[in-house]
């Protein structure tokens, strides 16, 4: 099991960025496969981007290719969400989740650990 605890939420305009961290503990943190995802307003809960076990191969959603980079560091047993450009759309509460099969899937329901989620409002 591993427990989860995203930081670095907060206010941005427009166009500007914002980095996203997620802190893991728990078991070895190198066997999760990790994914962002977000739910905003009034809106279902859906897939941002995803890192395999390694950090080599990363996915992301269309809406946010281009402007947000997942990495990862095992050593420090963290996960980050480095987003730019940010746009009033992106406004929405940040998960990270841990899937231990390491599917690298882009649905939540692989993912069986996650974070109390992150609050991000871009003002236009």
């Amino acid at each position: 099991q591993v427990q989860l605890v995203e930081s670095g939420g907060g206010l941005v305009q427009a166009g500007g960025s914002l980095r996203l961290s997620c802190a893991a503990s728990g078991r070895t943190f190198s066997i999760y496969t990790m994914g962002w995802f977000r739910r905003g307003p009034g809106k279902e809960r859906e897939f941002v981007g995803g890192i395999s076990r390694s950090g080599g191969n990363k996915y992301y959603a269309d809406s946010v290719k281009g402007r947000f980079t997942i990495s990862r560091d095992n050593a420090k047993n963290t996960a980050s969400l480095q987003m730019n450009s940010l746009k009033p759309e992106d406004t929405a509460v940040y998960y990270c989740a841990a899937d231990p099969r390491g599917y690298g899937s882009r649905s939540q329901d692989t993912y069986d650990y996650w974070g109390q989620g992150t609050q991000v409002t871009v003002s236009s």
